[in-house]
């Protein structure tokens, strides 16, 4: 997927249907000139459905097309027949999708699993017919129920990728190397910062057929939780994620300064990421000689809290060990 179909924010309007109108009218046949009332009532205006879907990645298909309006309910008729419904429209999405009104930046509900729905925009309730009024003091109401109106809506709807293991890092810190390596994607990479503007998502082959998702998130600065670089357009996709697998490049200056940066400012976005499980990959390690390297890990041992692993996707080296590692983490 190119980053231009990437789209993870559209704003649309939804537009119920009008329930259809209650019937007046009078019971005629021959030899019977002056019969009850029989009108029917009218039918149920359509509903807008969110509905979840899992063979979308994205929301490019709304892109262009950005105003959903159901159909009206159909009116009551003579002999009690009831209006037809008016026809629901729905809207399909990716899982991980939240949808918010858009003048209140209230979030209405989120979609999460295949085949989901949720209402969005009600249909309005058809009216009753006047058949429904009749009583013995009054044998031929000549009134009925008009319909309910349609209802309107003009919501945001974003997706927050649902991925097993995120990558966190600082812009070229190598994790758009990693996805390629390590999956099937084909992210954009160069040597210089902010390459990857849109976040990238790739399937991680396992052992005995088994897999599981990987998301390359767009380089976090310092500042991102206040919404410096794009800020919250990157960070709301980690929240889905199971494992944080937080990636710094072995020439960093400050290996675990860089660290605390990173989780302070996942901390100040949304301080529930910091229940999630973290590992962190040495990336660039092919930089290193074996002396280095065993400095850099006893300074490591004795300041990172948790685990860590060299790796280098350009040597492919440690990405077997890695798999296994997040297999684990998976799984545990």
């Amino acid at each position: 997927m190119t980053e231009g179909n990437f789209v993870d924010y559209v704003k649309i309007f939804a537009s119920s249907g009008n329930g259809g109108k209650g019937s007046v009218h009078l019971h005629r046949e021959k030899y019977i000139t002056k019969g009850g009332p029989d009108g029917g009532d009218g039918g149920r205006g359509g509903h807008v459905i969110i509905r979840g879907n899992e063979n979308l990645w994205t929301l490019y298909h709304l892109k262009f097309k950005k105003h959903f309006k159901a159909g009206h309910g159909g009116h009551g008729s003579k002999s009690r027949s009831t209006g037809a419904d008016g026809e629901d429209v729905f809207v399909d999405v990716p899982l991980g999708t939240v949808v918010r009104d858009t003048e209140t930046n209230d979030i209405l509900f989120e979609i999460t699993e295949h085949n989901e729905e949720k209402i969005l925009c009600e249909g309005g309730m058809g009216g009753r017919g006047n058949w429904h009024f009749k009583s013995s003091t009054n044998q031929t109401p000549r009134y009925a129920q008009p319909g309910i109106p349609l209802e309107e809506k003009r919501v945001t709807i974003e997706l927050k990728l649902l991925a097993d293991v995120g990558l966190v890092g600082f812009p070229n810190a190598g994790k758009s190397t990693l996805l390629s390596v390590i999956t099937s994607a084909k992210p954009k990479i160069a040597d210089y910062e902010f390459t990857t503007l849109k976040p990238n998502l790739g399937i991680v082959e396992y052992r005995d057929y088994q897999s599981f998702v990987m998301a390359d998130i767009p380089g976090i600065i310092e500042g991102a939780a206040e919404g410096k670089g794009l800020g919250h357009y990157f960070l709301r996709h980690i929240e889905r994620n199971s494992i944080l697998l937080f990636m710094i490049p072995a020439d960093a200056d400050d290996i675990h300064k860089q660290y605390d940066i990173l989780l302070d400012e996942l901390r100040r976005y949304n301080p529930e990421m910091l229940d999630k499980e973290r590992f962190i990959a040495i990336s660039k390690s092919d930089m290193l000689d074996e002396e280095l390297k065993a400095e850099l890990k006893q300074e490591l041992d004795n300041n990172l809290p948790i685990d860590y692993m060299f790796i280098s996707p350009v040597a492919q080296e440690g990405i077997t060990q890695l798999k296994d590692k997040l297999w684990q983490m998976l799984n545990s």
